[in-house]
């Protein structure tokens, strides 16, 4: 995964975090509770909760804030480029996914786990949860670059 990208999301959810000491549950701004003196503090975001690190705020904030790139959707739109629109087929002439997808849908799928695949493999596509999701990297970057 593209490292500057995770850590300017890792940026993002700090600001929009505030240390929290759960031990005498209050928040910290200054980075370290008053009460007890711990610097040991979880981050908290309001009305979602507080936890350490900052992999969940990131979640939190993609999942909130950015679409997912909808993968059959997007491999459909590929395959219309590559190739073209009708397939002659005797005298009918049929739309070409149509006819791939129903024809033959396990090799439908090996080819698109093949094209997610590669797409991931050149950081075209990330996922933040191991493959259940994907984003965009030009709409990750335009996503970071409006808010910092």
């Amino acid at each position: 995964m593209n490292t500057e990208i995770q850590k300017k999301l890792n940026e993002l959810a700090i600001k929009r975090s505030t240390p929290f000491c759960y031990h005498d549950y209050i928040e910290c701004p200054d980075g370290r509770c008053p009460k007890c003196g711990s610097d040991d503090l979880m981050l908290s975001v309001r009305g979602v909760g507080c936890e350490y690190g900052t992999d969940w705020i990131v979640e939190h904030i993609l999942q909130t804030e950015l679409e997912p790139v909808n993968m059959d959707a997007a491999f459909e739109e590929m395959i219309r480029e590559c190739y073209p629109e009708t397939t002659t087929v005797g005298w009918l002439e049929l739309d070409t996914i149509s006819v791939l997808k129903e024809m033959d849908p396990i090799s439908w799928r090996c080819a698109q786990a093949d094209w997610e695949s590669q797409e991931a493999g050149d950081e075209q596509i990330i996922s933040f949860d191991n493959g259940s999701s994907y984003y965009s990297r030009k709409d990750l970057e335009e996503f970071i670059e409006a808010r910092t």
